[in-house]
């Protein structure tokens, strides 16, 4: 098996870690449906010890997870696996998790129930992120994610979903700046690439960037 073939059947591996398990096999038969190669599991724990025993292009995580939350999760996989793309699956979202996103560079957000165009959307994303080589930090200079407390559902509508959190964030901090890309990626704590790739998903969603 020649090197380009394998690095194409990792990049199209996706370790989905979602503990419903009707979510979890819907996600499982609609990625294969996409040509990918899923593995799921139920717990974060089993994710992380799937990643040891295997590489994976793409992880798709659930965020309230029974045990270590999802974010913690991505926090691990960041740091030990920084090629691997990660997706947030989740309904809702908060100031801490939307923080933790931006410095985790999460390849995209799904929102609980997502459509199989959102799902599909979201993959071809992560993976040309990942063959690009798109990486926030190394994994010494990656931070520690804070854990948080998953938000109770009835608050969602006061929050947005974590997407939305995240942008207002970001957007909120480029205009203390004035506008100024660096200050604001120092801010934040992440890379100024990783600032551009946002602000240019956010232009082509229709949105107004400073």
């Amino acid at each position: 098996m020649s090197e380009s073939i394998a690095r194409e059947q990792v990049d199209r591996r996706v370790l989905l870690v979602e503990d419903e398990p009707r979510m979890r096999d819907m996600l499982t038969r609609a990625t294969r449906d996409m040509e990918f190669e899923p593995t799921a599991v139920g717990t974060a724990e089993a994710g992380l010890a799937a990643l040891e025993h295997d590489p994976f292009g793409i992880v798709v995580a659930d965020l309230n997870l029974p045990g270590m939350q999802g974010m913690e999760m991505c926090g691990h996989i960041r740091r030990r696996w920084p090629q691997t793309q990660l997706i947030i699956l989740t309904g809702f979202g908060d100031l801490d998790a939307a923080r933790n996103a931006i410095r985790l560079d999460v390849a995209d957000f799904l929102t609980k129930p997502c459509g199989l165009d959102e799902l599909e959307g979201a993959l071809d994303r992560a993976l040309r992120r990942r063959r690009a080589g798109i990486v926030t930090l190394s994994p010494a200079a990656m931070p520690d994610i804070e854990p948080t407390e998953p938000l109770d559902p009835a608050e969602a509508d006061q929050h947005g979903t974590l997407r939305d959190v995240e942008r207002r964030c970001i957007l909120e901090a480029l205009l203390r700046h004035n506008g100024n890309r660096e200050s604001t990626a120092e801010e934040l704590g992440i890379s100024v690439r990783t600032l551009y790739y946002r602000l240019r998903t956010y232009q082509d969603e229709g949105f107004d960037v400073p």
